[in-house]
Formats: C-alpha cells, structure tokens, sequence
C-alpha cells in the first residue's frame, strides 16, 4: 500500500514528472492510485490497465540511462471535488541531445481518496504544434481532426 500523501492534484502531478524525471520506479508507482481500474497511454502506445502492466510499461521506460529534462506548459484544469483533469503540454529534451523534439499533449487524472490525490489515468500523444501566442480556448483544431 502507498502511503505517500499528495494533498492537491498539483503535488501529485509534480511528483510524476520529478519520477519521471529521474527514473525512479518507486517515486512513479508511488503516485498512482493503488485500483486496478488505472489506465496508461504511452505516446502512440497501447492501453495499459492495471497496476501492474502500468508498473512493468514504465520499468522498461526507465531501463535506459537516458537523461530527461521537461519542460511543461499550457496547463489546463478541470476540478471538481473529488476529481481533477489536467492536460498541458510536454517537452520532453533527451539531455546532450541537440535536436527538438516534438511536443506532447497529456492528460493526467486524479482521484482524491483517504490518503490524498492519486493519479488514476495518464495519456500522452504527440502534438501537432505549440502556439503560446494564441490562447487556449481561441484556437480551431486542424481541419484533419476525426473526432
């Protein structure tokens, strides 16, 4: 059982991105509510669900000795007592590396319980673009959007 105490959506959230971060496991799992009804979208990846496929998805992620540094903006949030949605957009600079990579846009979902907010659902894909110039709710989706 995880005992870790996040009391805002916010806490939870920094401390996914620090676990991620640094590649720390146990900080990851750390942060995910302990259901098994937990989901996971890795970028153009399958559905995870469940503690452990979530768990074993990022064991291997971390596998590597590849150094990350994030870059996180355009947050948005829906809070509604026990629930909060939050989608923003990472960066994600693979450390050493000269090349920019493509942004992503995630949401992150938690669910307030007896021991704090926990993440319950996180989903990442690639973005088509950054516009920090233009305010979120003033943009029109590409004309290539299905749904």
């Amino acid at each position: 059982m995880n005992n870790t105490l996040f009391a805002t959506p916010l806490d939870a959230e920094m401390a996914f991105y620090r676990a991620f971060a640094h590649r720390d496991l146990e900080a990851m799992m750390a942060v995910w509510s302990d259901d098994d009804e937990n989901y996971c979208i890795h970028p153009n990846g399958i559905r995870l669900s469940g503690l452990m496929a979530i768990r074993e998805s990022w064991r291997a992620l971390f596998a590597t000795n590849t150094k990350l540094q994030f870059m996180l903006s355009q947050r948005q949030v829906i809070h509604s007592g026990m629930l909060a949605v939050h989608n923003l957009y990472e960066q994600i600079t693979i450390i050493g590396q000269t090349s920019t990579p493509q942004p992503l846009l995630a949401t992150n979902i938690y669910l307030r319980g007896n021991l704090g907010w926990r993440m319950v659902a996180h989903h990442a894909a690639p973005a088509i673009s950054i516009d920090t110039t233009q305010a979120a709710p003033d943009r029109k989706p590409p004309s290539t959007t299905l749904h």
